[in-house]
């Protein structure tokens, strides 16, 4: 057993299975359909599939962060274990929670004097910050420190790359995120969206890619110029998707195919309802390690 407790919240978008079985702690947020109040537990409440379903049959689906009060009593329960926490925390590039958190944490350093509570900001979401604890948890178990862990993590966090590509641009117009002018456009003409994020922990679109064979090939090629070592990454990849479970094998078959050393077989997720509530349907993200994100 560890000396210390490594801890996230559950927009991680892995599995409560995973999570017990590598002794990863998490809180909750929230999502909001059709006004009734979910946590987003991985799917235990909601699975993703019917999230998804009742996304298109009309349902309206927001998100919450995890409440000052949440974060309070979480971390209360966990220091009455008598362990050190190492706590990372979904992006602040997406949500306000980090700082929600950061208030809670120095408010209990001084309450607990004699415990150190680590606090970092991942800049990554989904499968990407999933894969990130699933590293600590590897180097947790290999023996070292939380101290190291938490060095560690504050430089290599930029190294997780997130590549995102939508084939249904409909909850992207109906969240903002593209005109209706736009989007009409963009469907008519095929379009597929090739997002990742930046170095503000920010989703960013990148390039307009029209027919999903070709958005499909892109991602594989961001992974090919910025993977570790290139086409001989020997790490971990993994794949998230929403309701588009065949596209998300595409990718990683071409994936398998380019990258032989990987880590084991490429793992893919469903996409979790804190960013499949805004994004909707249709959504294939593409994880790993590699160069340090710059913008």
């Amino acid at each position: 057993m560890s000396d210390y407790i490594l801890s996230c919240s559950s927009t991680v978008d892995l599995t409560p299975q995973q999570m017990k079985e590598r002794d990863i702690r998490y809180v909750c947020f929230h999502f909001i359909l059709d006004g009734q109040d979910h946590k987003d537990d991985m799917g235990q409440s909601i699975a993703p599939e019917e999230l998804y379903s009742r996304m298109v049959a009309g349902a309206e689906a927001k998100t919450s962060q995890v409440a000052l009060g949440e974060y309070t009593e979480y971390f209360e329960q966990l220091l009455q274990e008598g362990k050190d926490i190492l706590h990372v925390e979904f992006s602040s590039g997406l949500s306000g929670s980090y700082n929600s958190a950061r208030l809670v944490v120095e408010d209990l350093k001084e309450k607990y004097p004699d415990r150190k509570i680590y606090l970092v900001d991942s800049l990554a979401a989904s499968s990407g910050y999933g894969l990130i604890m699933e590293t600590l948890a590897d180097m947790r178990d290999a023996g070292k420190s939380v101290e190291e862990l938490y060095q560690w993590i504050e430089e290599n966090r930029l190294r997780m790359h997130h590549w995102f590509f939508s084939t249904d641009l409909t909850f992207y117009i109906r969240g903002g995120r593209i005109s209706k002018t736009a989007g009409a456009v963009g469907t008519l003409l095929g379009i597929c969206p090739l997002l990742n994020m930046d170095n503000l922990g920010r989703l960013q679109p990148r390039e307009k890619i029209r027919t999903k064979k070709k958005v499909i090939r892109r991602i594989v090629e961001m992974m090919e110029a910025h993977a570790q070592d290139g086409t001989e990454y020997s790490g971990k990849c993994y794949i998230c998707q929403s309701a588009c479970l065949d596209d998300a094998k595409a990718v990683a078959a071409l994936v398998e195919e380019k990258f032989p050393k990987l880590q084991g077989k490429v793992e893919i997720y469903p996409i979790g309802a804190t960013i499949g509530s805004h994004t909707g349907p249709g959504t294939v993200a593409l994880f790993f390690w590699g160069d340090e994100r710059k913008d």
